[in-house]
């Protein structure tokens, strides 16, 4: 399982007093306002920072660092990711997983058997859609609903799954 999810990519400068504008990457942008500190990973290392302040513009979120005061100290950091970690992440309902802990995951059908890996999970309006690379090289897009997933197991590292006919034709 992932230890660190990523929520969001600083793009640019924003002013002149070492805040950064950030392009979220995950669902829930308030989260932002609950966060007291991030990982930015620079590539050589991962420096954990202490959110000091945080504001939305547009489809971006401005965030201000503490001890960072100037343009220059966050000037190197575009296009960094920022991380938290699964304890600072937000709490999940009941039958709510992160995606990045189902990728790769087993696929088995009702009755138990293997029949390919997750692959991707694509966010819909309505219901997430699990693309499933099955073990005869065809492909699977698996409406991510009640009626078509069965059990999710992150811990055995399998989800069973219900294939609803004419999914497969």
């Amino acid at each position: 399982m992932e230890k660190m999810f990523q929520v969001g990519i600083i793009t640019s400068t924003h002013g002149v007093h070492g805040e950064v504008k950030v392009f979220p990457t995950t669902d829930d942008v308030r989260r932002f306002k609950r966060l007291k500190e991030v990982i930015l990973d620079t590539g050589k290392e991962q420096i954990t920072l202490e959110v000091e302040g945080t504001k939305f513009f547009k489809q971006f979120v401005i965030l201000k660092f503490k001890g960072i005061d100037n343009i220059n100290d966050v000037e190197r950091y575009r296009q960094k990711s920022l991380y938290v970690t699964r304890e600072n992440a937000v709490r999940l309902k009941k039958d709510e997983y992160f995606i990045a802990d189902l990728m790769g995951l087993r696929v088995h059908n009702e009755d138990g058997s293997e029949i390919g890996v997750l692959r991707e999970v694509i966010e819909t309006g309505a219901n997430d859609v699990y693309v499933i690379d099955l073990d005869d090289g065809r492909e699977l897009l698996l409406p991510a609903i009640k009626e078509c997933v069965l059990n999710v197991d992150v811990e055995a590292g399998f989800i069973q799954i219900h294939i609803m006919p004419g999914l497969l034709d």
